[in-house]
């Protein structure tokens, strides 16, 4: 019997997320099930079948994506893809994909996007990188601003309750105008945001919020690690959030951070490469950013994504080959006001 792929029933989540979770060193515990219930019900995740037994799977948030002009549109967030490692070079990846793609099309979410552990592992599946990212490790002494002056009023909240009523409203604000920032519900928030995981290391998350004249305008999540060695401070402070809804914005939430006491250095992830530190930084080498691969995006419909974004008035003709989602195998005539099949000549092959 070969290998069956399938979307599926309730008891069989688990089966589906042991694979991924094997190469964490475990199992996906029954409560980390639950928990991710919520934002990832049975019908999005598949799982790969060989007599009877789950040898990988794949799963898919929901969520809509901002794309180039502004508009917003419904995503697969490709998560928890593993095959076991007795089960490898067996096409099963390969199962997966296919259905996994072939389920999001014919569920009208244009495009599919992850962040990928090995990216090169996803280009066999129409998969681009479509975004960079920097990381960065700044030693507190040399967190030196040009102008390092407070701004707004800072404000910690400690209850997640009030954290969910009053940072969301902040995000959206940012998300709408910003394009690869996708859409979070309540659950997301929960679960993906605020969840603190059993046995953790580092402290407890951090949560601020900063206003001007009474309205919230940025945010920042964050974890104190604490360390010391003889009464001198190691700890790191490790940024996992930091957004504001305008430039200033911005300035005032990295300046409560970056003035934070007692800290050793300042870890932060997933920043863009425009972002405003390289030119606010006395320093900015000092950061030792290195830059890695963010988002890698996959167009489930070609035509339903392209006619999406901002077009231009003039057109070009692409030639679509895709023989992994058939369906988009055409010419498109992508500008003006549309995104048509055509038989006209291609200017472009891809």
């Amino acid at each position: 019997m070969g290998i069956e792929v399938r979307t599926c029933a309730p008891d069989e989540v688990r089966g589906a997320l042991d694979p991924i979770w094997h190469y964490f060193g475990g199992r996906a515990e029954p409560e980390n099930v639950e928990l991710l219930g919520p934002i990832l019900p049975a019908e999005r995740v598949h799982a790969a079948f060989e007599d009877g037994a789950i040898v990988g799977g794949a799963g898919a948030y929901l969520f809509e994506t901002t794309v180039p002009g502004g508009a917003e549109v419904p995503t697969a967030g490709v998560m928890a893809v593993g095959v076991l490692p007795t089960h490898r070079r067996r096409g099963v990846l390969t199962k997966l994909m296919r259905r996994q793609l072939g389920d999001a099309h014919e569920r009208g979410e244009p495009l599919a996007l992850l962040y990928a552990s090995e990216g090169g592992i996803y280009s066999r599946f129409g998969y681009g990188l479509a975004s960079l990212a920097g990381h960065i490790e700044l030693p507190k002494e040399h967190a030196l601003l040009w102008d390092d002056e407070p701004l707004g009023q800072a404000r910690l909240l400690h209850n997640e309750e009030q954290a969910l009523e009053l940072l969301p409203g902040i995000y959206d604000r940012v998300q709408a105008e910003t394009v690869g920032m996708f859409t979070r519900t309540p659950d997301w928030w929960r679960v993906r945001r605020f969840h603190e995981r059993p046995g953790a290391s580092g402290g407890k998350q951090m949560r601020v919020a900063i206003e001007f004249d009474g309205v919230l305008e940025a945010y920042a999540l964050y974890r104190l690690n604490f360390a010391a060695r003889h009464m001198i401070s190691e700890t790191t402070l490790e940024i996992h959030e930091a957004l504001g809804t305008s430039p200033r914005a911005v300035a005032a939430i990295w300046r409560y951070l970056l003035g934070i006491d007692w800290v050793a250095r300042i870890d932060a992830h997933w920043l863009p490469l425009d972002h405003p530190l390289f030119l606010w930084l006395r320093e900015p080498r000092r950061m030792r950013c290195t830059v890695g691969e963010a988002l890698w995006v996959r167009l489930v419909d070609v035509g339903a994504a392209l006619a999406v974004r901002g077009l231009g008035e003039s057109a070009i003709v692409l030639d679509v080959r895709d023989e992994f989602c058939p369906w988009n195998q055409a010419r498109w005539r992508v500008g003006g006001e549309a995104v048509d099949r055509t038989t006209a000549e291609a200017d472009l092959r891809l």
